[in-house]
């Protein structure tokens, strides 16, 4: 393969000449580019001789600096600056740099245009390429067999570490760990900087939002330093993608050897072999996955009744036909979702924050005394507690205190979402978990319906809610209502008052005026004065057992009948 060296041997451009990073006259030429823009460091490869007329450093030593580093870093051949047009003579700063990383900094006389080199040196080159072709071809198929006898990710990440002589990582296209694999040369291990436990996050934010966003459109792996306790390490990242679509990234943690441009046609070769792979295990678990959900679905809408059947499917989809079932729904409102994301962008933002929570649920779940099922449909995530014991009470005071602890991580770790927790109750048989179901998603309406603020509710704590709207209709709890509250109801929108508030408040607060006045925002005098005006208006004294039971019912009406707060 042609070298630095051949270069300067080369009689149609004779005059180039060799100042600084002789050290480096051996390195090899596989390509020849312009570079006059400083941001195309990321669109550069091994064994590229870069030419410049030095416009773009001309007055700037830190970009001087930089330039002779970054090119020394990613292993291009050299830099040849064209002189007596911005430069008389390369400048000291450069010459010492080159010289410090071996680095071949070249002078071109001034009579040669750029593109005049540019052909001659890659029509010098043009012949090393069938030994190089011969070598990535060789690579090709040895990664190639690996996938076609089944080998997964894992397998071709081990032979390419071994083939580029370097540790990598396999990440998914949210940076989270598939594999990885180290070497034993590598004095610098993989364990000493990161918590390498698949599915999780192995870089900072920071590193990763160094990443362009159109990364896809490189093509190439591009250079990266990641800084860790004192450390700086050199990484190369490549894309994972087909068309527009990132599948994941491989990262290089290039501390064993140098990468040649034999190296980066097999990474992009691998690339591309793991794309494959990625998209052939989508396809499989999206088929587990519409099996797994028909049999999710048919339970939680009550269609599987035989019980012939249901021990079978459960033990293949992880449940326990024999335990007592409740379940929990999620109700998930993200504002990261937006009217302008198009349904493949709107429904992964959705999908990704769903499996943040699942996988959060599966943490949390450690602490809970039962077995946990968790999946996600759309912006709601089930789960399924089942316990070998029924009791009801003590199943819904361990749901409570399971579903303020999860609503608690979910609103600290997931930012600009909110969210709704229902949750059923406990039933006998598997059977019938469907109408569990049913009431968390009843508990999540009816928490919606009255401007719940907790965030959590179990389908019992609206009993009477259920017990009003079951078989009475609507006109009949009108005409208790307005029986009952009419008269305060009738002040408030006549006078603009807030009276019905009030009083529902104070119902709450258990007729505690200091409470219910910190609730409400008012000085508790003025408290005072508002349920001494709702005792005049309904002539009585709030004391009466049987008046109170009716106020607190008419109370319930007036949140289960959308229609009166809409004529408030």
């Amino acid at each position: 393969m042609l070298t630095v060296k051949d270069l300067l041997q080369i009689k149609s451009i004779e005059g180039i000449k060799i100042v600084a990073g002789e050290k480096g006259i051996n390195k090899k030429v596989s390509i020849v580019n312009i570079m006059e823009n400083p941001d195309t460091f990321d669109w550069l490869t091994s064994n590229e001789l870069l030419l410049s007329t030095g416009y773009i450093f001309k007055d700037n030593v830190d970009l001087q600096n930089r330039i002779i580093k970054e090119l020394a870093e990613i292993n291009c051949s050299g830099l040849c600056i064209k002189m007596k047009r911005y430069f008389d003579e390369i400048p000291q700063n450069m010459i010492d740099l080159a010289n410090q990383y071996d680095f071949p900094l070249l002078e071109l006389p001034f009579e040669y245009t750029l593109s005049q080199v540019i052909s001659i040196i890659n029509e010098k080159a043009a012949g090393a390429y069938d030994l190089l072709n011969r070598k990535s071809l060789d690579m090709h198929n040895k990664l190639f067999r690996i996938s076609l006898e089944g080998g997964g990710i894992d397998e071709i990440s081990s032979e390419l570490a071994k083939i580029i002589n370097n540790p990598i990582l396999f990440l998914d296209r949210d940076w989270n760990l598939l594999h990885h694999v180290d070497l034993e040369d590598n004095k610098l291990p993989l364990t000493d900087y990161f918590s390498l436990e698949k599915g999780r996050t192995v870089f900072s934010k920071e590193f990763t939002d160094s990443i362009p966003l159109n990364i896809n459109e490189f093509k190439k792996a591009i250079k990266r330093n990641y800084q860790t306790n004192g450390a700086e390490i050199k990484c190369r990242i490549l894309p994972v993608a087909v068309s527009d679509y990132i599948y994941g990234y491989i990262v290089v943690w290039q501390t064993v050897s140098e990468l040649t441009e034999l190296d980066y046609i097999v990474l992009m070769d691998a690339s591309r072999m793991m794309a494959l792979e990625r998209i052939k295990a989508r396809d499989i678990e999206e088929i587990k996955l519409k099996i797994r959900q028909d049999f999710f679905d048919d339970l939680l809408t009550g269609k599987i009744t035989s019980n012939d059947n249901i021990q079978t499917l459960c033990d293949l989809h992880g449940l326990k036909s024999d335990y007592m079932y409740y379940c929990i729904v999620l109700d998930i409102h993200s504002k990261i979702l937006t009217k302008n994301d198009d349904m493949i962008a709107h429904k992964y933002k959705l999908e990704n924050i769903a499996r943040k929570c699942v996988n959060f649920i599966y943490e949390v779940s450690r602490k809970v005394n039962g077995d946990i099922t968790s999946f996600y449909r759309n912006n709601r995530v089930i789960i399924l507690v089942g316990k070998n014991d029924f009791t009801p009470s003590k199943a819904k005071e361990e749901a409570k205190i399971f579903a303020n602890e999860l609503h608690s991580l979910f609103s600290k770790e997931i930012s600009d979402t909110t969210f709704l927790i229902g949750i059923g109750s406990q039933y006998k048989t598997i059977t019938t978990l469907h109408k569990s179901f049913s009431e968390a998603h009843e508990a999540i309406r009816l928490m919606k319906q009255f401007d719940n603020n907790t965030g959590i509710a179990h389908f019992e704590d609206y009993s009477v809610y259920h017990l009003l709207g079951s078989n009475i209709k609507s006109h009949e709890l009108e005409d208790f209502f307005m029986k009952s509250l009419g008269k305060v109801y009738e002040h408030d929108k006549l006078h603009g008052t807030a009276y019905l508030t009030t009083l529902e408040s104070y119902f709450q607060r258990n007729h505690n005026l200091s409470e219910t006045a910190k609730t409400l925002f008012l000085h508790r005098n003025t408290l005072i004065y508002r349920i001494e005006k709702i005792k005049e208006i309904l002539s009585t004294d709030l004391k009466n057992a049987e008046e109170l039971l009716q106020i607190q019912l008419a109370l319930k009406i007036y949140r289960l009948l959308p229609n009166l707060q809409q004529t408030k």
